[in-house]
């Protein structure tokens, strides 16, 4: 499985270790080594997916990659030679 955030690619994420909240809570410092050594570690809470622990530097890498607000807007199309068609009706006489 292979996921994506703004052209980062994070390879080899679906086989992450998973880890109970109530054992991630007992062992945090073990998976934070994990999250360092072997890559993110999946944190779930009744069988479902609740968070992710990521080594600072797998963090720094998707922050580094990440668009802000501002550019995101300036990166829209371009609309500066937009010159829309127009008639070349002048409209109707009036008779007042």
């Amino acid at each position: 499985m292979i996921f994506t955030y703004n052209l980062v690619v994070l390879v080899g994420v679906d086989d992450m270790a998973v880890w109970q909240v109530q054992e991630a809570k007992t062992h945090l410092s073990e998976v934070i080594e994990q999250a360092r050594r072997e890559g993110p570690q999946t944190i779930t809470r009744h069988g479902a997916e609740k968070a992710v622990i990521l080594s600072v530097e797998d963090y720094r890498a998707l922050m580094a990659h990440r668009q802000d607000f501002k550019a995101w807007l300036l990166g829209g199309p371009k609309v500066d030679e937009f010159d829309p068609p127009r008639e070349r009706d002048t409209g109707r006489e009036i008779v007042l």
